[in-house]
């Protein structure tokens, strides 16, 4: 059962040009409150079944798996400043999806598949950001590839979703990488490069060097590197 909420019943509460408060009047006199990135017409709460099934996400999430010279798998982490937390934590490459990605995704499909389209625009991001965090720009001898084409950030309180997205890269010299197409408020401060052992040791502490907590999108990334997952990937 899907509980449909008119649009005329989306009642604007606070607008600004990266975040918005939505009072979604769900019955006669009872409110829930969205935070979303979305515009009016764009909730996801007023979707019906096949337009929440063919959705965009708003954001992409990059698991980075790189491999050096002698072969070992890291797990490539930025240390970027997460305002409303106060501190730099660990977070794997991520960002939202720009105009130009969706473009891509449209433009670059011979058929009108919604997944095919949205996967091609999912990439899109993907590599700009990779590109802009790390410094390391995906080849396409690279292996990159869509894992989960949507998963809701809070669903409790927001509406924003983000796909997650695996990179296997090879990076030779760490001096590669570089942080300097930050852009915007992002705020950096070096990498970590875990090994299987040390990521699986941050999962079972819930910590960092540092002894500082950090999101679930890293977790996630964490996850799916040690899992090995990644590696029964298959390019085609």
């Amino acid at each position: 059962m899907k509980l449909i909420i008119p649009k005329e019943k989306t009642i604007p509460l606070f607008e600004s040009k990266f975040i918005k408060v939505f009072d979604l009047q769900y019955e006669e006199g009872k409110h829930y409150y969205d935070a979303t990135r979305r515009d009016r017409e764009n909730l996801v709460a007023t979707k019906s079944a096949e337009e929440f099934r063919t959705m965009l996400p708003d954001a992409v999430t990059c698991v980075v798996v790189v491999k050096g010279a002698d072969g070992t798998p890291r797990l490539l982490l930025s240390k970027e400043y997460r305002y409303p937390a106060g501190q730099f934590l660990l977070n794997p490459p991520a960002g939202l999806l720009d105009p130009e990605d969706i473009d891509a995704g449209q433009e670059n499909l011979s058929t009108a598949d919604a997944d095919a389209s949205r996967e091609a625009a999912v990439l899109s991001a993907a590599r700009r950001e990779i590109q802009e965090e790390t410094g390391l720009i995906v080849q396409d001898t690279d292996i990159l590839y869509v894992f989960n084409p949507l998963l809701f950030s809070s669903p409790g309180m927001t509406d924003e979703c983000n796909a997650f997205v695996c990179a296997v890269l090879d990076l030779d010299d760490p001096a590669r990488l570089s942080q300097e197409g930050a852009v915007g408020s992002e705020l950096f401060d070096g990498f970590e490069l875990l090994t299987k052992e040390e990521t699986r040791h941050f999962l079972e502490t819930g910590r960092d060097r540092e002894g500082f907590f950090y999101s679930l999108s890293t977790w996630v990334a964490m996850m799916y590197f040690v899992s090995g997952l990644w590696e029964a990937y298959q390019k085609v």
